[in-house]
């Protein structure tokens, strides 16, 4: 049971995190971001969209950026 919840733990780790740590952060701060928004009543369904057109880029445009240096 222990070697399983390992390997789930192991494959959600891979799954959420990935090749790029600083991506999963990105979408956590908008994540808490449209949380907190919401808890004031204000407009937050635009927090991820915005969030997912900037980071994807970004996490991009540093992997285009580091296979060149290599």
């Amino acid at each position: 049971m222990i070697r399983w919840i390992r390997a789930f733990g192991a494959f959600c780790y891979d799954f959420v995190v990935g090749d790029d740590w600083r991506v999963a952060v990105a979408i956590l701060v908008a994540i808490v971001a449209t949380w907190l928004l919401s808890l004031n009543h204000l407009p937050a369904w635009w927090v991820l969209p915005v969030a997912v057109v900037a980071v994807v880029p970004w996490s991009l445009w540093r992997a285009r950026r580091r296979d060149n240096q290599s």
